[in-house]
């Protein structure tokens, strides 16, 4: 990325409008972790990674001073490949706050305090190793804080759609939609682009 003295502009809302669409994984690169034997299969594929893309989704709340009973889905990406997780299933929970609470696995993503709290409350572990990229974007030299969207923008000059209905539907539905799949992965997975192409362009920013 360029030095802080001569920091590319944030693109408006509008800027990003104009965009191509950045392209995100598909259903078919998306594992649904729902049983005991999803649980198994994803820590498996998972185990053998560094780094990956992370997020958590909730059930929205409408009602002032409403408690989340979230998150309902945590889930996790690698370069080509997702992996939502469904809470409702011990094994499912077991595994995904074993992901959260490892020290070796690195968990990248944006915004993600809220994401901490909730996870404290929901799985009962502190979430390690985790890596908010607003903060490496502050370290460049930005003021403001900078959420998926924009990052995608500035690093690959792409447009991150992001479904309303999808945002504030149900997570904590048992079966989710293809919608929602897309949605809850597709936010690890741009998270872990983002991740990997500034550590790229420069490492030390990491």
């Amino acid at each position: 990325m360029n030095h802080p003295h001569a920091l590319p502009p944030l693109p408006t809302r509008e800027d990003i409008a104009l965009l191509e669409i950045f392209d995100g994984l598909g259903l078919d690169d998306i594992d649904v972790v729902e049983t005991p034997e999803d649980a198994a299969d994803a820590l498996a594929a998972i185990d053998g990674l560094a780094a990956v893309g992370f997020d958590t989704e909730s059930k929205p709340t409408f009602v002032r001073n409403e408690v989340s009973s979230g998150p309902h889905t945590v889930q996790f990406a690698s370069l080509d490949r997702a992996w939502v997780f469904q809470l409702h299933d011990a094994d499912c929970r077991t595994a995904a706050a074993r992901l959260l609470a490892s020290t070796t696995l690195t968990k990248v993503g944006f915004g993600l305090a809220s994401d901490r709290t909730q996870i404290r409350a929901r799985l009962g572990i502190e979430p390690e190793a985790v890596l908010d990229l607003d903060n490496v974007f502050k370290r460049q030299g930005y003021r403001t804080s900078i959420g998926v969207k924009t990052a995608v923008a500035v690093v690959f000059g792409r447009r991150f759609v992001k479904s309303r209905k999808a945002t504030t539907s149900n997570w904590s539905n048992r079966k989710l939609t293809e919608s929602q799949i897309r949605y809850a992965a597709n936010d690890a997975y741009a998270a872990m682009c983002v991740f990997d192409a500034l550590r790229s362009t420069d490492p030390k920013q990491i």
